[in-house]
């Protein structure tokens, strides 16, 4: 497929979610949180569709996109890991954590590894305090990550 083609396919389908949802009060995050689950991602080609289509400006619906840390800006990996960032893990070891699982993937947040295997990101908070540190792998919660949990979770991606 070409650039154009792609480009043009991306559009279309941006357009039929707008009309889809444009109804809704404040229908800016539900169109996003959409066209990531359609294309896995939030195309930059589909910005300005969303913009014009709701009478918005490309800055606005850009701030919107970068300031959400659940949008991306390119296709995530077969699976998605997110570490929690926020205070209780961080109190707990979620900086040795991180850096263990960046070591043994060979990738740093919002990467993804050669193979396609998997993208790590962070998060601020999965609301698993008392079982920090945590994660979030392919939208299931692990609670109490240590060296053994560590090992699995990067055996399971990497399988």
């Amino acid at each position: 497929m070409t650039m154009q083609a792609a480009s043009t396919e991306i559009a279309s389908r941006t357009a039929a979610i707008i009309d889809e949802m444009k109804g809704l009060e404040g229908p800016l995050l539900p169109i996003l949180h959409s066209i990531q689950e359609e294309f896995g991602y939030v195309p930059k080609d589909a910005l300005p569709v969303i913009a014009d289509g709701l009478n918005l400006s490309r800055a606005e619906v850009h701030g919107v996109v970068s300031f959400y840390h659940d949008f991306r800006a390119k296709p995530a990996g077969r699976h998605v890991l997110k570490l929690c960032q926020a205070e209780a893990c961080q109190s707990m070891g979620s900086d040795v954590v991180a850096a263990k699982v960046k070591q043994l993937l060979g990738i740093g947040f919002h990467e993804t590894t050669r193979d396609g295997s998997v993208t790590l990101e962070p998060v601020y908070c999965l609301g698993l305090c008392a079982c920090s540190p945590s994660a979030m792998l392919d939208g299931e919660v692990i609670g109490r990550l240590d060296d053994e949990k560590i090992g699995e979770i990067v055996a399971e991606v990497r399988s």
